[in-house]
């Protein structure tokens, strides 16, 4: 890996810049070159929301990044915005809990995450940004497993009742993304 961009993105109160926190400080951990910007609409909780994370093993020239390798998408709005803007050969990961289309493009892959149906399952909504983080994390290998695991608990430390939840999460994002790497398509 060289340097890698990825776009999370949803309504404010999904998670998205603690999505984008995490893999940015586990990036971090790795001794890795990390860049991350958030970005908030006129509302924070139920507005939009997106954060752009650069992880590079070189210095990283610009922070501004206009089409990622990746857009980690949580609802249409986001979809609709950033899945167009994804480079050739790029990455999209929908939350298809709340997204009930997928791209027409042949050049990307695809990966739907049931984000919020895991979340549920798991009896903790808020842990849908960590399912889609595993996928992320699952589907590129940006930062190692254990690195990551690592920073879910120490950054969500606080919060030590939902640690084994948030992991869970990890995993099956993970998971769904193994099981589908290298197809263009795929419902899980």
């Amino acid at each position: 890996m060289e340097q890698y961009e990825v776009t999370f993105a949803g309504f404010g109160g999904q998670g998205i810049m603690t999505a984008g926190q995490l893999l940015a400080y586990a990036g971090i951990a790795e001794g890795k070159q990390v860049v991350w910007i958030p970005s908030y609409g006129p509302e924070m909780r139920g507005g939009t929301a997106y954060c752009t994370v650069v992880v590079s093993d070189k210095r990283i020239g610009s922070p501004i990044i206009s089409n990622p390798k990746c857009a980690c998408v949580f609802n249409r709005p986001s979809f609709d915005k950033f899945v167009p803007k994804i480079k050739t050969g790029g990455l999209s990961i929908v939350n298809s809990s709340l997204i009930d289309v997928t791209t027409d493009r042949d050049d990307i892959t695809e990966i739907l995450v049931p984000a919020n149906d895991i979340a549920i399952k798991l009896k903790n909504v808020k842990a849908a940004n960590i399912a889609v983080l595993g996928a992320f994390i699952g589907a590129t290998g940006v930062v190692k497993y254990e690195t990551i695991k690592d920073t879910i608990k120490q950054k969500l430390a606080r919060k030590a009742e939902f640690l084994e939840i948030n992991y869970k999460a990890l995993d099956k994002g993970i998971k769904l993304a193994k099981e589908h790497i290298g197809k263009k398509k795929v419902k899980a």
